[in-house]
């Protein structure tokens, strides 16, 4: 089975996107031929400042490859680095009818939020369609806000092989329905957007900082307390064994426990959680010439199977220079 996912440099990663997507990426390079790469020509629609594309696509490799992404199992790759993709593009805008695009949500919600449209913006779901296409991908895994960009893709699959004759293989969605979603310590989905983040790899300063701003009601240490309803404890059992979260449940209901050590406690055990990949992250980050030689091989890994595909493509519409 041939998984493929896209992780876009949008800024620093957090807890929210290694519970909710990066966790179950890890696990699926254990049993499919999985592509992982790093979103640069889509991150242009949101971020125009060189050095910080730059400095984020670094950020997403050391985070995944910190994490436990294996090299030498997938393809994992800068999405730049494969200008097979942009030309698959080009053949595939031909054939997606404007409908389809101006229906997409994710267009119309952008603009409704003052987003300037421009066609990047407008075409992100064709750039997606050539992403997911080319490399012949079965599974694409997606939060359910990214399923109708799935669907597109196939519809675009579709219409080109009605037109042209079997070129692509019609991917499916996946939605891990166990993911998990994530709070922000202000009660919202854990997002860049809403800068609500806790990230996994920030200094133990900035970590401890960010989860004192963790929003709490007004109860006493004294009083009993539903863990249920607070942000601290639904964090806290992401990153703790089933039954230290237990004994913190049972001590939120008891009473005479109070939110300031039930944070300190979130802090201790989301360090231990991540302790090993921290490091790993530290020694790679020393080394940033072999993380451009781990996106380079897996650049070489993917334009094999790119241009295959996209040799078809050009065949099937004419083009066989």
């Amino acid at each position: 089975m041939r998984y493929l996912s896209g992780i876009q440099p949008s800024g620093v990663l957090h807890l929210g996107n290694y519970f909710g997507a990066i966790r179950q990426h890890i696990r699926s390079q254990e049993e499919n031929e999985c592509f992982f790469f790093i979103a640069d020509y889509h991150a242009l629609t949101s971020i125009r400042d060189a050095s910080t594309l730059r400095r984020n696509v670094l950020g997403v490799a050391l985070d995944y490859l910190a994490l436990g992404l294996d090299p030498e199992r997938v393809a994992f790759f800068r999405q730049s680095d494969v200008p097979e993709v942009t030309e698959l593009t080009w053949i595939l805008s031909t054939v997606t009818p404007m409908g389809l695009l101006e229906r997409c949500h994710s267009y119309k919600d952008k603009i409704a939020r003052g987003i300037s449209p421009d066609h990047g913006l407008f075409a992100y779901p064709v750039l997606m369609a050539a992403d997911i296409l080319i490399y012949d991908s079965n599974r694409v895994p997606v939060g359910k806000d990214q399923v109708q960009h799935v669907e597109v893709t196939r519809d675009i699959a579709q219409r080109f092989n009605n037109t042209y004759g079997e070129t692509f293989v019609i991917p499916e969605c996946q939605v891990d329905e166990s993911a998990a979603v994530v709070p922000g310590i202000d009660g919202q989905k854990m997002s860049k957007s809403y800068g609500n983040t806790l990230e996994m790899f920030a200094p133990e300063k900035q970590l401890k900082k960010s989860i004192s701003r963790i929003v709490t009601d007004s109860k006493t240490v004294e009083e009993p307390k539903d863990p249920e309803e607070s942000i601290v404890f639904q964090l806290y059992r992401l990153v703790a064994s089933q039954e230290d979260a237990e004994a913190m449940a049972l001590r939120f209901r008891q009473g005479g426990y109070g939110y300031g050590e039930a944070k300190k406690e979130l802090l201790r055990m989301t360090l231990e959680y991540f302790a090993d990949a921290r490091r790993r992250r530290a020694e790679l980050e020393r080394d940033p010439q072999s993380v451009e030689e781990i996106l380079a091989a897996g650049a070489r890994k993917a334009r094999a199977t790119a241009r295959k595909t996209l040799d078809r493509a050009r065949k099937a519409v004419g083009i066989d220079g």
